[in-house]
């Protein structure tokens, strides 16, 4: 039994990459408790790492929620507690540390999915992708102003700077998507080290008809391949069942805001 209303199967890999001496990226895999989550940590040597498994540790002990409020409760509530402790190291240690994250919650049919920083999540449904996050950059602030096109940004030289991350403010902020859950809902959760390589249609392709444990193997295969310039983490997240062509569709998410 998991808190999500259709059976589901997940499954997650974590790699330095090719260039990295140290991988500073985390991930959980709770099916039971309805959280996944990814997790990526800024602040150099043994310094993002400890951020980002700050996040995990923290987050490991959310439990079985009894209702989606609860268990939206509850992942702030550990999250918070996370952004403390990580004040608490950088302040400790005079430098600023932090972490992107990205997560998914899962209850009775719905998900709602939550992030602070360039770490996304993605939802694969008939055969679509759709990226559901949306990159806390300052590229991405130049494309929503108009300054930048999607093309240029590929080679912008602050392409990687992030607005938003656990642990460099007291205060986080952090955005959401909610909606209901489809039969074979496809949810793939990453770090930036994936989508630096792989094209969304890519990730598509290698997710619609394979199981979530290839699907991730298969995906970090091409990112080492293509040279594994950054820490990569991808998590995947199966749905059972699939569309019947005839049911009415939900809308993809229903609700955006800040936490």
């Amino acid at each position: 039994m998991n808190n999500v209303a259709l059976p589901i199967e997940s499954f997650g890999v974590s790699h330095r990459g090719c260039v990295r001496e140290l991988n500073e990226d985390n991930y959980l895999v709770e099916p039971q408790a309805g959280l996944w989550l990814v997790a990526d940590g800024m602040g150099g040597h043994d310094a993002g790492e400890v951020a980002s498994a700050s996040i995990v540790n923290h987050l490991a002990t959310i439990g079985i929620a009894s209702s989606a409020p609860d268990l939206r409760a509850r992942f702030e509530d550990r999250l918070s507690r996370a952004n403390a402790e990580i004040r608490r190291i950088s302040q400790s240690r005079g430098i600023t540390i932090g972490s992107t994250f990205a997560a998914l919650l899962a209850i009775d049919g719905r998900f709602a999915c939550l992030w602070a920083g360039d770490s996304r999540v993605y939802l694969i449904r008939e055969a679509s992708i759709s990226q559901i996050s949306k990159d806390h950059t300052e590229v991405q602030e130049l494309i929503d102003k108009g300054m930048l096109t999607e093309a240029e940004a590929l080679t912008w030289p602050r392409r990687n700077v992030i607005t938003q991350a656990v642990g460099v403010s007291d205060e986080i902020v952090i955005d959401f998507q909610q909606g209901e859950i489809l039969p074979g809902d496809i949810f793939v959760l990453s770090t930036d080290g994936l989508t630096a390589h792989v094209t969304d249609a890519e990730i598509e392709a290698a997710t619609v008809s394979a199981t979530p444990q290839s699907a991730c193997e298969n995906l970090l295969e091409t990112v080492l391949a293509r040279g594994g310039t950054d820490n990569v983490t991808i998590v995947l997240v199966r749905v059972a069942g699939g569309y019947d062509g005839q049911s009415p569709r939900p809308a993809l998410y229903k609700a955006q805001g800040r936490g």
